[in-house]
């Protein structure tokens, strides 16, 4: 019996996506005959027809549909004529589709518990496409050496490297990137550590994970700091262990505010999160003298001291740390770009061989591909000039935004004394944060509210972030005028 002819209808494509021409055609039959959609046998269009229909070269056609071939999901019937293979590399298991509306497992009952407990930082995916994005976090990609990035990669490809790279690391790190963060990385915040010390994890969140499941169990207790970032308060809350939050002020977290029994404190205090408030030397001294005397471990996540452009950062509270009672989580997410996600953890070796063992079960180690590439990258100094390019560009945003800020009268709630990327803001009285988040949107512009970073209240939050990372010197001014005639109008409704 003969076999239907696919339609050239079924065929679209995206001339603004990135991926070519050749591999969205090969994608489209590739998911149709995964997914069922087309069965052995089937016609699809010749290589003249589908070119006209889509107006492309012919050769690109053709091109496509010999690499499905070569791939043994097509077969040739003629020069120009292809089919659906006979016995295509799909999975030998039928599955049946499941029926709409039918949900035959009662999650509820099988789940140990929900992991949503923190409020959720919405960051919208497609921000690019907003005019003023004042988002934390995202990066300008005009500020990042692509082609060294490129270069690096190559580099890790390697004969010698890619050996090392295909098997298997174990619970093991890359050498040359646990070396770099020995000599280099640590050094510039006053810390010294053996690569016996430092484990490398995918991100600060990881690294964050790692310590709560260590130190944290039922029946234990635990210090954050409040307002601090959700993900935190949320890993803390998931161990199961009493989390007390601790009010910061304009020196960060107080000492003499901690409970009388306590295990573990987390704190940010070289740039607090979300204020940006840097703890001073002397309370420093202070919440090492009171870890030393309640016996408890102090936790400190030590992000974006890179960003200082307006005076030296001052060194990692884990520099003044003589007994070990201090674990410093570190990224490189920030300095280099988000989606790394790369980050360390420093603590005494007993600690670390845990934390390897305990790494090794959920992901063994961060791909050994990614270590090399950013080793290298470090390494032969593209990150310190990648560093210089941000600092300079963003004291000079930094600039300009503080000025637009007075300029129509919002209230600094907090900022880095060195520098960072952002501004915490105090909105007037009655303000509610989620709702003009929202509303802004209307007017392009892109904020954080403050609410998830008090995890604790539940009613309007007159607190919000801005960013200037990811939005140009030129457009800050007009999209403070735009926050600001926003927050006028919900003020007078």
């Amino acid at each position: 019996m003969a076999q239907p002819t696919v339609s050239e209808t079924n065929f679209f494509l995206d001339r603004a996506s990135r991926i070519g021409l050749q591999a969205q055609i090969r994608e489209i039959v590739v998911s149709a005959v995964l997914s069922g959609r087309l069965h052995p046998g089937a016609q699809l269009p010749s290589t003249r027809k589908l070119a006209d229909y889509l107006n492309i070269s012919r050769i690109t056609v053709t091109l496509a549909y010999q690499e499905l071939a070569s791939q043994g999901y097509v077969e040739a019937v003629s020069r120009s004529a292809y089919r659906v293979a006979g016995n295509p590399p799909t999975s030998v298991l039928e599955t049946a589709a499941p029926q709409a509306g039918t949900d035959v497992v009662d999650w509820s009952s099988k789940l140990r518990s929900t992991f949503i407990v923190a409020k959720q930082m919405r960051k919208p995916l497609d921000w690019r496409r907003y005019p003023y994005p004042f988002l934390y976090g995202q990066m300008d990609t005009s500020l990042f050496d692509l082609s060294a990035w490129r270069d690096s990669a190559r580099r890790a490809l390697a004969r010698e490297d890619f050996e090392l790279m295909a098997g298997d690391f174990a619970a093991a790190d890359d050498v040359l990137l646990v070396n770099y963060i020995c000599s280099r990385t640590l050094p510039s915040r006053g810390i010294r550590a053996t690569p016996d010390e430092i484990l490398v994890t995918v991100g600060a969140q990881n690294a964050l994970w790692i310590v709560t499941q260590l130190l944290l169990s039922r029946g234990a207790h635990a210090v954050c700091e409040n307002p601090c970032h959700p993900d935190m308060s949320a890993s803390l809350k998931l161990s199961g262990a009493q989390v007390t939050a601790v009010d910061v002020d304009k020196e960060g977290l107080p000492p003499e505010a901690l409970p009388q029994k306590v295990d573990a404190v987390f704190v940010t205090p070289s740039h607090h999160s979300p204020t940006g408030a840097t703890m001073p030397v002397e309370r420093r001294a202070r919440l090492l003298e009171a870890a030393a005397s309640n016996d408890f471990i102090i936790v400190e996540d030590d992000y974006e001291f890179e960003m200082s452009f307006l005076a030296p950062p001052s060194p990692a509270l884990k520099a003044f740390d003589r007994s070990g009672r201090v674990f410093y989580i570190g990224s490189f997410s920030k300095s280099l770009f988000p989606g790394l996600r790369l980050g360390y953890l420093v603590a005494p070796a007993p600690v670390i061989r845990e934390a390897r063992a305990l790494r090794a079960l959920m992901l063994r180690h961060p791909p050994g591909h990614l270590q090399r590439t950013a080793a290298y990258f470090l390494a032969l100094g593209h990150h310190d000039a990648v560093l210089h390019r941000m600092r300079s560009e963003y004291h000079k945003r930094h600039i300009v935004m503080a000025e637009a800020l007075r300029r129509e009268g919002f209230t600094i709630a907090g900022s880095s004394a060195f520098g960072g990327t952002s501004f915490w803001i105090e909105g007037p009285e009655g303000l509610d944060a989620d709702l003009l988040m929202n509303e802004l949107r209307q007017d392009g512009v892109l904020i954080e509210t403050g609410s998830p970073f008090f995890p604790a209240d539940d009613g309007p939050c007159r607190f919000f972030r801005m960013g200037y990372s990811s939005i140009p010197r030129s457009r800050i001014d007009e999209g403070i005028s735009r926050t600001a005639a926003r927050i006028e109008r919900l003020m007078a409704c």
